[in-house]
């Protein structure tokens, strides 16, 4: 009777010796901590060769979704969100209503022109 799988039981294809001198350098680090405004605590790794100014100042914490920041006493707050403009709210923030209808006619001029319509004015 043939027996199908592993050569010895319980242990993975791949699996090596155990121990860090078999895996590798293990990289120094440090632990930065992160706060929300509801008091959540956020602790993220980051190399210890690292420059201060290259780590972030802020994140979004995972539990609340809010900002994050590095000072426990004073949490950055939300800031406020600006809501969802359509293409036309943008348009309309760069012309106003003469420059449209201006647009508009010489547009509808060049329309004409190319079907053979030109309207007298």
């Amino acid at each position: 009777m043939a027996s199908g799988g592993s050569a010895i039981r319980g242990s993975r294809v791949g699996a090596g010796p155990m121990g860090e001198q078999d895996r590798g350098y293990h990289a120094e680090r440090i632990a930065v901590s992160y706060w929300d405004i509801h008091g959540n605590e956020t602790v993220r790794h980051f190399s210890a060769s690292l420059p201060d100014d290259e780590i972030p100042a802020t994140i979004d914490s995972p539990q609340s979704g809010l900002p994050a920041g590095r000072d426990k006493a004073n949490p950055p707050s939300l800031t406020k969100l600006e809501p969802y403009k359509t293409h036309l709210a943008y348009v309309k923030e760069r012309r106003t209503e003469q420059e449209a209808a201006d647009l508009l006619d010489e547009a509808l001029q060049a329309l004409r022109t190319r079907r053979g319509r030109i309207a007298a004015k």
